[in-house]
């Protein structure tokens, strides 16, 4: 199921250029405009969003960090260009365990993170994130099961963090 998912989305890569750019853009940069849309808010009115900051970044950075790290450390997972032949790859190769996937957690993390203090922006950040993992299959370095658990996790961080963000921003005077 993981390989005929990962086929079937990264099989349109190498078809369009413009769609190959598409791809790479939110596989690779994505993720950078939505922490700068974060930042913008809070720059915008630092009062009214930096709970929502602290805890959309906070968590980006733990589940990136943190719970990617540990598993990649704890489960070596092989790329999909590592076994399977014939892969589009349209980004440079990684070393790395590519369960979870580090792109996917984080900005999952982050996405989560502003849906549970802004609503309407939370949602978008959301489909962005989902662009970021889909795109990460269809540029050939991640398998649709890293994706998957990526955002599982990514959200998970992110409910975990801002919990504890809750319980204890008292006692840092926040």
């Amino acid at each position: 199921m993981n390989t005929s998912l990962f086929r079937l989305i990264n099989n349109f890569a190498g078809r369009s250029s413009l769609l190959d750019k598409l791809g790479v853009f939110c596989a690779e940069y994505l993720m950078y405009v939505m922490v700068l849309v974060v930042l913008y808010f809070v720059f915008k009115n630092y009062r009214r969003w930096r709970d929502m900051a602290i805890v959309s970044l906070g968590s980006a950075v733990v589940a990136r960090f943190v719970v990617a790290e540990i598993i990649k450390r704890l489960y070596n997972h092989p790329r999909p260009y590592w076994i399977l032949t014939n892969v589009h790859l349209l980004l440079a190769k990684e070393t790395e365990s590519s369960f979870p996937s580090g792109h996917t957690i984080f900005v999952f993390a982050l996405a989560t993170g502003v849906y549970l203090y802004h609503k309407t922006l939370g949602k978008w950040l959301l489909a962005a994130a989902a662009l970021v993992g889909i795109a990460r299959v269809y540029a050939g370095v991640h398998w649709p099961y890293d994706i998957i658990f990526g955002a599982i996790l990514g959200i998970l961080t992110a409910l975990v963090c801002d919990k504890f963000f809750k319980k204890y921003k008292h006692k840092f005077g926040l």
